[in-house]
C-alpha cells in the first residue's frame, strides 16, 4: 500500500540507462573479490569453478572404478594393478559453470517506496531519470539483480534474468558474453514495476503468481542451476510452497531476498488529522485508516507471514534473507555472500 499523498513511482520506459543508479561504483569494487558458489553440485557446458555430478577424464580425480570391457585403457591405473593385480578406471570430477537465473518481482506493490532517491542512490542524484524523489522497492531489487549479475559474470559464469508479475515479462537468456551485465542493467532500467488501476492491455491487476513464473522458468531450462529470487513475497504462503516445490523437484538452488521498506516494516505512516489515504498498487481501491488503530494488528500478522515464510525457505534448506530498503545494499550483500560460502565450506568439509 502507499499513501495517497505520496508521488507515483511509475518508471518511464525510455528513461535513459545509468548503471551507477542500479550500482554504486563502491558496491561493485567491495563485491568483486566474493564468489557465489552453489550449494550442491551443479552442471554446465563448459570448464569453469563448480563441480558436475557427471563423471568425465579431466581435472581433478574423484575415485576408481572397476574396469568393464570397452573402457578407455588409457586411463587404466596401472600401479593399482601392480599391487592387487585388479584392473581399476581413474574417474575424475569434472568443473563446470553455474547457470544463476534472477527473477525479480515487478509487481504493483514493489513501486512502493518511503526512501529519498537522493539518500539511496549514493551518487548525489535528487531524482530519477523519470522524476521520481523516492527510492521504492523494485529499485532496490534491481540494484541486487545487477549485483548478482556482476558477481556471477566476474566468475565466469553465465546470467539470464527474468521479471515477473502474474507472468513473466521479460526474460533475458543465459549468458556469459561481455556486455551481458550492461543488456541486465538496461533491461531493469527500463522495464518498471507496473502497479494499480487498469494498464494498456486492460487487465485490473499485477499482483505477483511466483507459481506461474517458477512454471515457466522451467519450461525453457533442463540443466541444474540456481534461482534468485528477488521479491516482497507479498503472496499467499501456499503460492509460494508450491512454487518452491517446483525448484525442488528440478533439484535447483535458491537464493530468496524478501525486499521490504523500513515503512511496512515498522507501519511509520505519517499521519494528518483525518488519518491516512493509503491507495492500493495492485488494483485495490483507495481506504482512509488510522493507523494507530491498525498497527498492533498489522505487525503481528507481517512478522506471522515472514516467519512462515523464513521457516517454508529454510526447511527446504534454501537461503533467505529480508533486505531493508533504507540499508545499504553493499554491506548487506557482501555478508549474505560471504555467510553463504561459509555455508557451504563447512558442508563440504
Amino acid at each position: 500500500m502507499a499513501t495517497a499523498d505520496e508521488p507515483r513511482t511509475d518508471t518511464n520506459a525510455n528513461a535513459s540507462v545509468d548503471a551507477s543508479l542500479y550500482l554504486h561504483p563502491q558496491t561493485l569494487a567491495r563485491l568483486s573479490s566474493f564468489e557465489l558458489r552453489a550449494k550442491m553440485i551443479v552442471e554446465g557446458l563448459s570448464s569453469g569453478q563448480h563441480q558436475s555430478p557427471y563423471q568425465g577424464f579431466s581435472v581433478e580425480f574423484a575415485q576408481h572404478r572397476p574396469y568393464a570391457p570397452g573402457d578407455d585403457l588409457r586411463h587404466l591405473d596401472w600401479k593399482v594393478f601392480a599391487r592387487s593385480d585388479k584392473l581399476h578406471l581413474k574417474q575424475y570430477q569434472q568443473e563446470t559453470n553455474l547457470d544463476l537465473i534472477v527473477l525479480v518481482d515487478c509487481s504493483g506493490s514493489m513501486s512502493f517506496g518511503s526512501r529519498s532517491f537522493a539518500d539511496a542512490s549514493g551518487v548525489g542524484r535528487e531524482t530519477s531519470p523519470d522524476g521520481r524523489s523516492h527510492w521504492s522497492k523494485f529499485d532496490h531489487a534491481t540494484a541486487l539483480a545487477a549485483a548478482l549479475s556482476y558477481i556471477t559474470l566476474r566468475q565466469g559464469d553465465r546470467v539470464g534474468l527474468e521479471m515477473f508479475d502474474e507472468q513473466v515479462r521479460l526474460v533475458l537468456r543465459r549468458s556469459s558474453n561481455q556486455g551481458t551485465w550492461r543488456q541486465i542493467v538496461t533491461a531493469l532500467s527500463t522495464h518498471p514495476a507496473r502497479r494499480t488501476g487498469a494498464p494498456a492491455d486492460g487487465s485490473t491487476n499485477r499482483s505477483s503468481d511466483l507459481k506461474r513464473a517458477i512454471e515457466q522458468t522451467f519450461a525453457q531450462i533442463t540443466n541444474r542451476c540456481i534461482i534468485a529470487i528477488v521479491s516482497d513475497f507479498f503472496m499467499d504462503l501456499d503460492m509460494i510452497k508450491d512454487a518452491l516445490a517446483r525448484t525442488r523437484s528440478a533439484r535447483a538452488d535458491v537464493m530468496a531476498f524478501q525486499i521490504m521498506d523500513r515503512a511496512e516494516l515498522e507501519f511509520d505512516l505519517r499521519e494528518n488529522a483525518g488519518g491516512v489515504l493509503l491507495q492500493g498498487l495492485e488494483g485495490e481501491s483507495l481506504l482512509r485508516i488510522d493507523p494507530r488503530a491498525l498497527r498492533k494488528g498489522y505487525l503481528e500478522a507481517l512478522n506471522e507471514h515472514n516467519t512462515r515464510l523464513r521457516a517454508l525457505l529454510r526447511g527446504m534448506g534454501y537461503d533467505y534473507t529480508l533486505v531493508n530498503t533504507h540499508d545499504y545494499l553493499g554491506p548487506a550483500l557482501a555478508s549474505f555472500v560471504s555467510r553463504r560460502n561459509a555455508q557451504i565450506k563447512r558442508h563440504l568439509a
